[in-house]
């Protein structure tokens, strides 16, 4: 959407949700449009819903009254999935929030992105996997409660090498990688990815946490690049001989060596050694022999086969 803000509606399973969540919900999905809708789904006779009613009113929700004909049948759920569908087929939004921490609403997830249409998942972090994945994005209500730093279940880790793949798989096409870029290529690989899980509020702020990265304004956007390696070429080779002492039979896979240089080291670059093939730089290094693909530590092939 580009010129106007997009049209959200906002589908809160009240019989899952506590009511302490209910302004860091709106607070949150202000920040990806404007809630069209806004609507809590529950059997509203039930006196377990009476801490809802200052909230709805509170906060101009529309209470939806859902029935339970059947024990042990949930018909909010269903009424939540055809409320979704008609809303869809009226074409007067542009992104659903869906609000449980149900596991029920993962087809309804995929069938409204399937359409189009941007997903925002909120629920607490015992959500299935299922649903958080079907969701274009998934936001932890504990974390968006919480001021202080929180965990996820993606680690920094795994957050770091996603990045470092993708700047690299820019570079080898000579595209530049702007922080708006890998903010979307993170939420599409990582679901429930937040910076405010790691304690930064910003996604900026979180990469110029990183190690080996530089960030650079241009106009109304910024850039992202690794920095040149300040890394001396003895010390790669070093690190090579070491990491092969430990692996089987000493040998290696050249792709397994550079991501475990990178890894290491992630402002690791071969063009800042003069080198325009990693194979060529791996070959040049004393007492290592390249071949297929695979590369081995010369005279040490029976150390670790006798352990």
């Amino acid at each position: 959407m580009e010129g106007q803000e997009r049209r959200l509606a906002v589908l809160i399973d009240a019989e899952n949700i506590s009511t302490k969540y209910v302004k860091v919900i709106l607070d949150e999905i202000s920040n990806y449009g404007i809630a069209t809708y806004k609507r809590a789904y529950g059997d509203w006779s039930n006196p377990i819903l009476k801490g809802w009613k200052e909230e709805v009113l509170r906060n101009s929700i529309t209470t939806m009254q859902t029935y339970s004909y059947t024990q042990g049948k949930n018909s909010t759920d269903s009424a939540m999935i055809i409320d979704a569908m008609d809303i869809l087929y009226s074409g007067n939004v542009d992104g659903f929030c869906i609000v449980s921490s149900d596991s029920d609403f993962t087809r309804l997830a995929s069938r409204l992105r399937e359409a189009g249409m941007l997903v925002v998942g909120m629920g607490e972090k015992k959500t299935v996997e299922a649903f958080r994945t079907s969701c274009t994005m998934f936001k932890y209500l504990e974390v968006l409660a919480a001021d202080d730093e929180s965990q996820s279940d993606i680690s920094r880790e795994d957050v770091e090498e996603t990045i470092l793949k993708i700047l690299i798989d820019n570079e080898a096409n000579d595209r530049e990688t702007t922080v708006g870029e890998l903010g979307n290529k993170l939420s599409n690989r990582h679901a429930d990815f937040d910076v405010r899980n790691y304690g930064y509020s910003k996604l900026s702020k979180f990469l110029e946490s990183i190690k080996g990265l530089t960030l650079t304004q241009h106009g109304n956007s910024i850039t992202v690049t690794r920095k040149e390696s300040e890394v001396s070429k003895d010390e790669i080779v070093g690190f090579v001989k070491d990491t092969l002492k430990k692996a089987d039979d000493n040998t290696m896979s050249l792709p397994e060596l550079k991501q475990k240089i990178e890894k290491k080291y992630p402002a690791f670059k071969i063009s800042d050694y003069q080198y325009s093939r990693f194979s060529q730089f791996v070959k040049e290094m004393d007492s290592l022999a390249v071949k297929n693909n695979t590369v081995k530590l010369k005279n040490s092939g029976t150390k670790n086969r006798r352990k």
